[in-house]
C-alpha cells in the first residue's frame, strides 16, 4: 500500500521535457511509482485536478542559516514551493568559528542572518548536527564560507594572506568538505573576503575541488569592473578545478548595462573551454544586502567594531564621502545607483523602525543631514545591523538573464523588517510574470531552472526531478492562478496558487496552508 497518491495532475518533471499526465505514488520518503495508479491502494489520495505537479523548488542562494530553526518565520519559503535551500552564502556564515571569532561573527551577521541567541557550535559538523536536531521545515545543504576559514587563520586583518596562511585556509576548507559541506562560497565585496587576492582564492578552491565541490561566488564587482571581476573567478575555476556558480548575477547601474550581454558571452566562452559555469538570478531589478556594504573596504579592516570606531571620526567620514563620490576600485553602490535608490529595509532598534521602507534621501531630509552623514549615524545607532534594498537596473536585463539556459532561480531572500519582496515572492513571480503573462519562458523551462538545474550544480542525488526512487519533494500549483503578492511597499504578503507541498514524503503544505510539520533533512556531501 502506498502512503499517498496524487492523481489527475500534469507532471512537469524538472528535466525541461513537455508535461505529461500521470499519477504519483509516495511511499515513505520516496516517489515509489509514476503512472496510472487507479487500481493501487493508498492511505491518502489527492486530486490535483489538472494542476501542475513539479519537483520541489531548490533555492541556491538564501540567508536562512539561523532562522530556518524557527518554523513560524521560515514557513514563507515552503509556502512558495521551496523544499531545499543552500546555506553558507557570500563567504559570511555561521560556521566554522572559534571562541574568539564567534562573538564577532554573531554581531556582524545579525543583520543578515538574524539572531537566535548564542551559537552552541564551532565546527561545520557541529552546526549541521545542530540543524539535524532542530525542527527545520525543508532540506538544507551548506557551503564552507571563505570568511569563516579566513578569520580562523588570520582574524579580521585587512591584508592579503601569506602562502602559509593560504595553505592553512585550504586545509580548513577540506575539513569542512569532509564534514558535509558541498562547496565553498565567497563574497568578494564583504569583509574579510574583500581583502583576498586571486592566489588565495585559487588555493582555497583547490580544497573544494578535491571533494568535487562547487565555488559559489558574489564577484568582486557587479558594476563598472564587472567583466574583469567575472574573468577573475573564471580563471580561479580554471586553475583550481572547482566548478563555478555566480551568485545573483546582474550588472549594477544604468550606465553599465551594456556589460550584461558581454558577461553572458564570457560565461558561454568559459563553458566552451570546458569550465563548468552557471549562475543564479532573482526576478527583480533591485538588490538587497547589509547596509554597511556601501562602505569602502578600508573601513571594514579589523571587523565591525573597528568599522564603527572609524565612523565616529570626522576625518574618516570625510574620506569615505570622497570615496562615495569618485572611487571605482570597490563596489561603490552610492556612485553606481545614487542615494535615492537605496532603501532601508531593516533596523534593530525601535526608535529607527519608522525608517524602514524609506530611501536614504528621505531619511537625510527628515534628519536635516547630508545622505552620507545620515548613513554614518544610522550605522552607529544600529551598531551596523541595518539591511537595505538597492534599485540597480532595468527589467529588460532581468528578462535577458531569465532567458539564458545557464540560469537558475535564486531568491537571496533576507528576513526581517520590511524586506525585499523576493523573500516572499521569487518563485511564484517567475511562474506568473515570466511564464503566464510575458511568456518569456515555458512552464517546463521555468521549472527546470527551479529544480534540476540547481540540483545539478549542487550535485544533489535523487532530488530535483520527478522520478521513481527520488525523494518525494513535490509541489502542486495552479499555473493559471499562481502569483506573487509581495511588493516593495507591502513585502510581507504570501503568494497564491500553490496548493500542496511535500517534503521527503511529508504533506507540508495542504490547500495552501502550512501543516506545522518539520520533515527537512540536512544534506551532507557523501
Amino acid at each position: 500500500m502506498l502512503d499517498t497518491v496524487i492523481k489527475n495532475g500534469r507532471v512537469v518533471d524538472g528535466s525541461g521535457n513537455p508535461w505529461f499526465k500521470a499519477d504519483i505514488g509516495i511511499k515513505g520518503e520516496i516517489i515509489k511509482k509514476i503512472g496510472d495508479l487507479t487500481s493501487i491502494e493508498s492511505r491518502k489520495s489527492i486530486d490535483a485536478g489538472g494542476n501542475i505537479i513539479s519537483p520541489g523548488f531548490i533555492d541556491p542562494h538564501v540567508h536562512s542559516d539561523l532562522l530556518c530553526t524557527i518554523p513560524d518565520i521560515h514557513k514563507i519559503k515552503v509556502l512558495q514551493g521551496v523544499t531545499t535551500e543552500l546555506f553558507g552564502q557570500d563567504g559570511i556564515s555561521v560556521a566554522p568559528v572559534s571562541e574568539v571569532t564567534k562573538p564577532i561573527w554573531q554581531k556582524q551577521l545579525s543583520g543578515l542572518n538574524g539572531d537566535i541567541g548564542d551559537w552552541n557550535w564551532l565546527s561545520i559538523d557541529e552546526y549541521l548536527s545542530f540543524l539535524e536536531n532542530s525542527d527545520i521545515i525543508g532540506n538544507a545543504a551548506y557551503l564552507v564560507p571563505h570568511g569563516g576559514v579566513r578569520t580562523l587563520v588570520m582574524g579580521f586583518e585587512g591584508r592579503e594572506a601569506t602562502q602559509e596562511e593560504c595553505v592553512k585556509m585550504r586545509e580548513l576548507v577540506e575539513k569542512g568538505m569532509r564534514q558535509g559541506a558541498i562547496g565553498i562560497s565567497t563574497g568578494l565585496v564583504y569583509p574579510p573576503n574583500v581583502f583576498s587576492n586571486k592566489e588565495e582564492l585559487i588555493e582555497i578552491c583547490k580544497g573544494a575541488a578535491a571533494y568535487n565541490g562547487c565555488f559559489v561566488v558574489h564577484i568582486r564587482n557587479e558594476s563598472i569592473h564587472s567583466l574583469e571581476a567575472l574573468e577573475e573567478v573564471i580563471d580561479i575555476s580554471r586553475q583550481s578545478g572547482a566548478r563555478l556558480h555566480v551568485s545573483h548575477f546582474k550588472i549594477i547601474g544604468h550606465k553599465n548595462r551594456d556589460k550584461f550581454s558581454m558577461a553572458l558571452e564570457k560565461m558561454e566562452m568559459a563553458r566552451n573551454e570546458g569550465i563548468e559555469v552557471t549562475f543564479d538570478q532573482y526576478p527583480y531589478s533591485a538588490a538587497s544586502t547589509v547596509f554597511q556594504a556601501i562602505l569602502p573596504p578600508w573601513v571594514h579592516a579589523g571587523g565591525s567594531l573597528k568599522m564603527l570606531e572609524r565612523l565616529r571620526d570626522s576625518e574618516n567620514r570625510k574620506r569615505i564621502e570622497e570615496d562615495f563620490a569618485s572611487n571605482t576600485t570597490f563596489e561603490n553602490w552610492v556612485l553606481s545607483c545614487g542615494w535615492e535608490n537605496i532603501v532601508i529595509t531593516s533596523v534593530m532598534t525601535d526608535q529607527n523602525k519608522p525608517l524602514e521602507g524609506k530611501t536614504m534621501v528621505e531619511i537625510a531630509r527628515s534628519r536635516e543631514q547630508k545622505p552620507a552623514d545620515a548613513a554614518f549615524d544610522l550605522l552607529l545607532e544600529e551598531r551596523g545591523n541595518v539591511a537595505m534594498t538597492i534599485h540597480w537596473g532595468y527589467e529588460e536585463d532581468v528578462e535577458l538573464g531569465l532567458r539564458h539556459p545557464l540560469q537558475s532561480v535564486g531568491s537571496d531572500g533576507i528576513f526581517g523588517g520590511k524586506p525585499h519582496p523576493r523573500l516572499y515572492g521569487t518563485f511564484p513571480k517567475v511562474l506568473s510574470e515570466y511564464v503566464r503573462k510575458k511568456k518569456i519562458l515555458t512552464i517546463e523551462q521555468a521549472v527546470r531552472r527551479m529544480t534540476s538545474a540547481p540540483a545539478q550544480m549542487m550535485r544533489l542525488k535523487n532530488r530535483g526531478l520527478i522520478k521513481e526512487s527520488y525523494f518525494a519533494d513535490l509541489v502542486i500549483f495552479d499555473p493559471n492562478k499562481i502569483e506573487d503578492k509581495a511588493t516593495f511597499d507591502h513585502p510581507l504578503q504570501r503568494p497564491i496558487g500553490i496548493h500542496d507541498v511535500f517534503i521527503n514524503g511529508v504533506h507540508t503544505v495542504s490547500q495552501g496552508n502550512y501543516t506545522g510539520t518539520a520533515a527537512g533533512k540536512v544534506i551532507r556531501r557523501d
